[in-house]
Formats: structure tokens, sequence, C-alpha cells
């Protein structure tokens, strides 16, 4: 719904921004057909990223929506910058819009785009809210526009028309930025959340024959689903009985979490890692 609703309107904003001689709702038009594109691939991508596993891709496929959230990001600061290249030279060169058809068209798109707005605003993953940012900022737009219209209906001032673009780009394009930085951190794999690791760690290291973690590896599959990994010391041999029950406290212990996976191996005490050469310090211990 929101595709069809910013690839029909973006159609009605290019006639009107030509109608009324608008840098605002041309430089809106393009930013809505670029939403469009990104809309239509953001869901592809999230209808894929809810498929199973396969043998190719042993996690599942939550990772393509980090893909369509870059891509997102990419689209929205080339659409801004594109916004800032058309409405900067305005401001030495203003020149009058037509101040009633720029406040019904306003009003059509604070109605169209806060509907679409409102539509995605209960997703949770990084792509989804990239996609919000992307509507946010036309009914932000659009907001600007019909400010500007009332204003020009009575003052001729055609200078607020570049200005008011410039301010509401530049305060979406702050945000897209710290999304996108956030987005390809995940990308590379990075730890979602530093104090969630710690907390992960210390909860572990609170459970009776663990005494000390080491390769313990947190990252996420899509911003919303993590992966865990370690490698856990024990104080003495267990029985399997024993192990068993650690298995089950540490199922306690990361319950509210909702880890999408979670790997662990028991080393018995002087037991050499394989996957080091050489010993070196525990990353926590007792």
């Amino acid at each position: 719904m929101a595709f069809w609703l910013n690839a029909m309107f973006a159609v009605v904003e290019f006639i009107g921004g030509m109608l009324t001689n608008s840098t605002a709702i041309m430089a809106d038009a393009v930013h809505d057909l670029g939403d469009a594109l990104a809309i239509g691939f953001a869901w592809i991508m999230q209808r894929l990223s809810g498929r199973e596993a396969d043998a190719r891709f042993s996690y599942g496929y939550r990772r393509f929506s980090l893909l369509a959230a870059l891509v997102n990001g990419g689209i929205l600061i080339i659409g801004s910058v594109w916004v800032l290249s058309m409405a900067i030279p305005r401001l030495w060169a203003p020149e009058m819009p037509h101040a009633a058809g720029m406040f019904w068209l306003a009003i059509l798109g604070v109605a169209v785009n806060g509907f679409a707005a409102v539509k995605v605003s209960k997703g949770k993953t990084l792509n989804e809210q990239l996609l919000n940012w992307h509507l946010l900022e036309d009914v932000l737009g659009w907001v600007a526009v019909l400010i500007v219209s009332v204003v020009l209906l009575f003052v001729d001032w055609p200078i607020l028309d570049p200005i008011l673009s410039i301010v509401f780009t530049l305060f979406i394009l702050s945000n897209v930025v710290r999304h996108v930085v956030k987005t390809l951190s995940l990308f590379l794999q990075a730890v979602p959340d530093r104090k969630l690791r710690q907390e992960i760690m210390d909860k572990l290291m609170e459970i009776e024959h663990i005494q000390a973690i080491h390769h313990l590896h947190l990252w996420s599959l899509d911003g919303e689903k993590h992966v865990l990994t370690a490698h856990l010391e024990l104080d003495k041999p267990i029985s399997t009985e024993v192990q068993t029950a650690i298995k089950g406290d540490i199922a306690d212990a990361l319950t509210k979490y909702a880890l999408a996976h979670t790997t662990f191996e028991f080393e018995q005490i002087s037991e050499n890692c394989r996957d080091r050469n050489e010993h070196h310090p525990p990353e926590s211990h007792h």
C-alpha cells in the first residue's frame, strides 16, 4: 500500500510542481519516486528475509533485510543531495511559486504520506526503520510546503520555499546517515550492543561450574534477531547429567534476550582450545 501510494502520488507531484513552479514540490516529487522504488525493494527483501534456512543460507535470509536497509539509506542520501542541489541555488535567485496550488497539494501530501508512515511505523528491523524515515521525511517535507504556502498567500517571500526545503532535508539526512552507519556496522557483524554483550557474559558467569569464557561472539542477523556463540571453561570434570543441568541454566539465563541462534562449547579444565594455538587470557573469569 505504501509503495502504490508513493508511486501514484509522485506522478501527481511532478505535474503539480511544474504547474506551481515550486522547488519544494518538485524536489519532493523526485524523493517520492525514490521512496516508491525503495519501498518496493524493501518489501521484496523483507519477504525474502522471512524464508527458512537452507543449505546455502544456513542462518536463514534475515540479513537480506539489512541489505535492503543499506540500499534504502543510499537512495535517501542521494535524494537528499539532489534536493539540496535544487534548493540552494534558489537562495540567490528565488522564484515566486503558486501559493494556492502549493497549499492544496501540501494538504494532500501530508495526508497520503502520513497514512503510509503510520502503516510501516510499527516495524522493528533496521530495514523498516529506515523505510519509516523515508516516509517521515515526506511528511515533514509537505508540512514545510504547507507552511510556506500559507505564508506566501499573504507575504511575497519566495525565498522561504528553498529555505524550508533545505532545513527539513538536512534534518532527515542527519538521521538517515546515523541509521546507515548503524546498519553498515551490523552488516559487517559488529556487536549490536556492547552493554548487551557484557550483560550476557555476566549472566553466563553466574552459572555454577563456569569459571571462564572466551570466544564469545554476538552479532545480529537484521538488527532485531541476534546470534550468540561462546566457549565456556568448566572448573572441574562433569558428568552428562551435570552438563545437561548447566545447559538448562544457560537457557533460563538467556530466555529474556530472545536470541535467534545460540551455540556453546564446554571445555574441561586444562583443555586446550582448538580455535587458538596458544593460551590467551579468558575474556571473563571468576
